[in-house]
C-alpha cells in the first residue's frame, strides 16, 4: 500500500526496530564483556545475548532505511530544501540533545560508577571539559545515542552533495540486481568495519549501508526480490545472529574469524531479509502506525535518560536483583518515553529542539512525517 507515493513498510520497520533500543540499552547494564555503560551492575550472559543478537543489524538496518528515504526525498526536494530540512531534523537535536540530556546522563553515570558526590550544576561544566574514552560511563563528554544523529547528518551532508556534483540523477534506466549479487553487496562490510571509526562505529561502514539503500532498496525491484526470499534469509540471517551469540559469549577457544563471520552475515542477511518481509507484512498505515511513526524520532531522543534514569534509582530501591531491575527498567523507561512523545508534541518549542514538526490538534496529518 502506498499514499501519496509513501512506502509504509519503510516507516513501519524503522519505528518497530527503534522499539528494540529500550530492552537493548537497558541490556548493556549487564554486559559481560565489561564494556563502561551510564549504569553498570554486573556481567550476565543471559541478558548479554540480547546485546549480541541484535547489534549485528539494528543500527545498519537503520542506515539502509535512512538511504532508501533519502533518494524518495530527493524526488521531491530540491538540494537546499533537503539539507535546510536535514539541519531542523538531524542538527538542531544532535546539539540540543548533547547540552541539555547528555549532562544528565553522565552526572548519573559518574555518582553511579565513580562515587561523584558533587552537585548537578558543578558537573555540567565537568562534562564540557572532561574528554577521555566519549562514553560518558565515567562522566566525561559524550554524544551518548545522539551519535546517530551526527553520523547520519554527516553521510547526508556528504552523499548528496557528491551525487548533485557528479549531477547523479533518478533519469538514468536500472537493471534489478540479482538475488546472489544482492547478498554479495554485503561483503564489504567487514573491511570497513575499522575505517573511521570511533568508539566501534565506524562512518565508511555506514556511509557504505546508506549508499546501499540509496541505490539498491529503492529499487522497488530489488525490494521485490528481498521479499521473495524474505522468509528463507531471515531464518539464515536468525541462525547466524544465534552463532554470533553463541560464539562471542559461550565459547573460550580463539574462534574470532568465525565469531565475525557469523556477525557480518547476520549484518546483511537479516537487513535485506527484514526488508523484504516489511514489504510483505508491514506494507499499511492507520491511526496507530501512523502515529508510532511520528513519534519514532522523539523515542530515539528520550529512552536513553529514561534507562539510565530509571536504572539508577531502582537500584537504589531494590538493590541488585537482576529480575526486577532489568524488567522495571524497561516498563518504566516504556511509559516515561511515550510520556515524553506525548508531551512533546503539544508544545511548539520542545518541538524543534527534538526536530519535530508541530501541527496542532485541529490538523492532524492523515500520514506521518
Amino acid at each position: 500500500m502506498e499514499t501519496n507515493g509513501r512506502r509504509h513498510y519503510i516507516d513501519n520497520l524503522r519505528w518497530l526496530t527503534l522499539l528494540l533500543l529500550i530492552p537493548y540499552h537497558a541490556a548493556m547494564a549487564w554486559n559481560a564483556w565489561g564494556e563502561p555503560n551510564y549504569i553498570y551492575f554486573e556481567g550476565s550472559k543471559v541478558i548479554s545475548g540480547i546485546i549480541v543478537f541484535f547489534s549485528p543489524f539494528f543500527m545498519p538496518l537503520l542506515f539502509v532505511l535512512a538511504g532508501i528515504s533519502t533518494r524518495y526525498a530527493l524526488r521531491k526536494r530540491t538540494y537546499k530544501q533537503y539539507m535546510t530540512e536535514r539541519v531542523k531534523r538531524l542538527l538542531v537535536p544532535l546539539l540540543s540533545g548533547t547540552v541539555l540530556l547528555m549532562p544528565v546522563m553522565t552526572f548519573l553515570a559518574d555518582r553511579f560508577n565513580c562515587g561523584y558526590d558533587g552537585g548537578f550544576l558543578e558537573h555540567y561544566g565537568i562534562f564540557f571539559t572532561k574528554f577521555t574514552d566519549l562514553t560518558g560511563a565515567d562522566g566525561g563528554f559524550s554524544f551518548g545515542q545522539f551519535w546517530f544523529l551526527l553520523y547520519l547528518f554527516v553521510i547526508s551532508a556528504v552523499c548528496v552533495s557528491v551525487l548533485k556534483l557528479f549531477r547523479v540523477t533518478d533519469t538514468a534506466p536500472r537493471k534489478p540486481v540479482p538475488l546472489p549479487l544482492l547478498i554479495a553487496a554485503g561483503l564489504p562490510l567487514p573491511l570497513l568495519n575499522g575505517l573511521l571509526s570511533a568508539g566501534g562505529k565506524s562512518l565508511a561502514e555506514y556511509t557504505y549501508l546508506f549508499l546501499l539503500g540509496y541505490f539498491l532498496f529503492s529499487d522497488e525491484e530489488n525490494v521485490n526480490r528481498a521479499e521473495k526470499y524474505g522468509l528463507p534469509l531471515f531464518a539464515a540471517g536468525a541462525a547466524a545472529a544465534a552463532l554470533n551469540v553463541y560464539l562471542f559469549l559461550w565459547t573460550d577457544g580463539d574462534l574470532a574469524v568465525m565469531n565475525t563471520a557469523a556477525k557480518y552475515t547476520a549484518e546483511w542477511l537479516m537487513t535485506v531479509a527484514l526488508i523484504g518481509l516489511a514489504k510483505r507484512y508491514l506494507n499499511f498505515t492507520g491511526k496507530v502506525s501512523s502515529h508510532l511513526n511520528r513519534i519514532s524520532f522523539l523515542y530515539y531522543i528520550y529512552h536513553f535518560i529514561w534507562v539510565v534514569l530509571s536504572g539508577y534509582l531502582l537500584y537504589g530501591l531494590v538493590g541488585n536483583n537482576t529480575a526486577l531491575l532489568f524488567a522495571g527498567t524497561i516498563l518504566i523507561s516504556l511509559i516515561m518515553t511515550f510520556l515524553c512523545c506525548e508531551i512533546t508534541l503539544t508544545i511548539p518549542p520542545l518541538c524543534f529542539l527534538t526536530g519535530t514538526v508541530y501541527r496542532s490538534r485541529k490538523n492532524k496529518p492523515g500520514s506521518a512525517e
